[in-house]
């Protein structure tokens, strides 16, 4: 107890001492509106779903149903975690050359993580879902051991997404896991009779109401083993990384020759390349990217689930925008880390802009490969493809570099974006959020006035019109740089 004391009084220093506490409050607000915005949409679901599933399923109890969709809710929940809850490796680091066991210290960051109040989130929805729907039948002593049942089972999950995440960090082998787990579930559920996880779902569920100690048992066993396989793992993951032999050994490092030929901007382009290849956050936010990509096409060439909706215009724009607003979206915040260096070679920072366009310019042709599946489908026009593609690359690009005036917080090597409040400034959110609505307004506004063929081709020219001038353009936003160049060097370092 005495640790996980200290340690909590450090992780609330840690965010009153972030140089983001007070400098970006809108920042702030706008996290606590999406908190408060969410928890209502929850509250909501939780007071609407009783009358709701009595008038679709009158012959079943509506806790009954709701209990059903325990996988689907906990899927969620599991997918949820990714964008919000860290690794407990990432928080466990800088507490490793501490006299304090290294098991202990394990430990106290597995039950913190357990007692998260992430795990309460879905408690919006199940609260006042149980007190319409339990009470009345079992009484609050019901409704209670209920409330436990679900926490419990979102400890569970917890700790299943605690051990993928930290397996996937590792090895791209390892995202397979969970695809193998949830797709073995769906498989038993639509393919054996009578939808086995439903009702032994249901069961566990009416379990809890009626206070079934194998119930509990049930759920705490797989707890505990999970958590006894994430402390081992963790153990081993950290001996691996802290031992000495690793170090030494000597690896093929690639030069990037073929580079040599352009000058600086080959410099600059052969940095980001060691960048993406050596960071290992980076390599995993790369994986992932292609991963969602791969994803998302296939879906729109092999299902019908978003025929006939708005939702393939929104997935092929969105294949395009995720790698560059990986890489853009985050422009000079890496560099923020080794900025007086660039900045003592005169124009390094616009061969560096103009050396971030080219490279992330090729790698947007993965996108557009990915996408000629839905093309072969029929689901979208080869236009359509080739008109984002040159949108992205001309109007997107344009718009993400401009935060390289603007980035002024320094993102650690070691730190993911989705962790990191270090770079959530108002002018990132603003220009994030204009480049991934521009290219949709503006197909949905020609669209509507004009022919698909037309539309497209007006993307097209637009997105050519702004490749054509990017000297222009990126020469612009490097004199700007340059006018605050002083203001924003003293925020890099003060931000390391």
């Amino acid at each position: 107890m005495f640790l996980y004391k200290i340690i909590k009084k450090n992780q609330k220093l840690a965010a009153k001492r972030n140089p983001a506490f007070d400098t970006n409050r809108f920042a702030k607000f706008l996290m606590y509106f999406m908190a408060v915005y969410w928890a209502a949409i929850l509250l909501f679901l939780g007071v609407m779903l009783p009358a709701l599933f009595e008038g679709v399923v009158p012959n079943m109890e509506p806790y009954h149903i709701m209990n059903q969709g325990f996988v689907y809710v906990m899927f969620a929940d599991f997918l949820i975690r990714f964008m919000g809850q860290p690794a407990v490796a990432q928080e466990l680091k800088p507490y490793l050359l501490m006299p304090v066991k290294k098991n202990r210290l394990i430990d106290t960051f597995l039950i913190q993580s357990g007692l998260s109040g992430f795990n309460f989130i879905w408690f919006f929805t199940y609260v006042p879902f149980a007190f319409l729907t339990i009470i009345r039948f079992y009484g609050f002593g019901g409704m209670f051991l209920y409330l436990i049942g679900i926490w419990m089972l979102f400890v569970l999950n917890n700790y299943w997404y605690l051990l993928c995440k930290m397996l996937m960090s590792e090895k791209t082998i390892w995202y397979l896991l969970p695809v193998a787990v949830y797709g073995a579930l769906g498989c038993a559920e639509f393919l054996l009779d009578g939808l086995p996880i439903s009702r032994f779902t249901m069961n566990l569920g009416e379990g809890f109401i009626e206070g079934n100690p194998l119930s509990f048992l049930f759920v705490l066993a797989i707890i505990v083993a999970l958590f006894v396989l994430n402390r081992e793992i963790q153990k081993k993951l950290l001996y691996d990384e802290i031992s000495k032999v690793k170090d030494t050994k000597m690896k093929h490092v690639s030069e990037y020759k073929f580079l040599d030929k352009y000058g600086d901007v080959g410099e600059y382009i052969r940095l980001e390349l060691k960048l993406i290849a050596r960071n290992k956050t980076v390599k995993a936010q790369f994986r992932m990217a292609f991963i969602i990509m791969i994803g998302f096409s296939m879906v729109v060439a092999f299902t019908d689930v978003y025929d006939g909706t708005g939702m393939i215009t929104f997935l092929c724009a969105y294949n395009y925008l995720l790698l560059p607003i990986m890489t853009l979206g985050q422009v000079m915040t890496f560099e923020g880390n080794y900025i007086d260096g660039l900045m003592s070679r005169k124009e390094s920072i616009y061969n560096l802009l103009r050396a971030k366009y080219y490279l992330t310019t090729l790698i947007i042709v993965f996108p557009l490969f990915f996408m000629l599946f839905p093309v072969y489908k029929g689901k979208i026009t080869l236009l359509m493809a080739f008109a984002y593609l040159i949108f992205t690359v001309g109007v997107v690009f344009f718009l993400l570099l401009q935060l390289a005036v603007y980035n002024t917080r320094t993102l650690p090597l070691n730190s993911t974006i989705m962790k990191s409040n270090k770079t959530s400034t108002t002018a990132q959110m603003i220009i994030m959020a204009l480049a991934m609505g521009v290219p949709l307004i503006l197909d949905s506004l020609f669209t509507t006035l004009f022919s698909e063929t037309v539309a497209y081709t007006l993307l097209t020219v637009i997105g050519l019109a702004f490749i054509a001038t990017h000297n222009i353009w990126i020469k612009n936003i490097y004199n700007r740089f340059m006018k605050r160049r002083y203001e924003n060097m003293e925020a890099f370092r003060a931000s390391r």
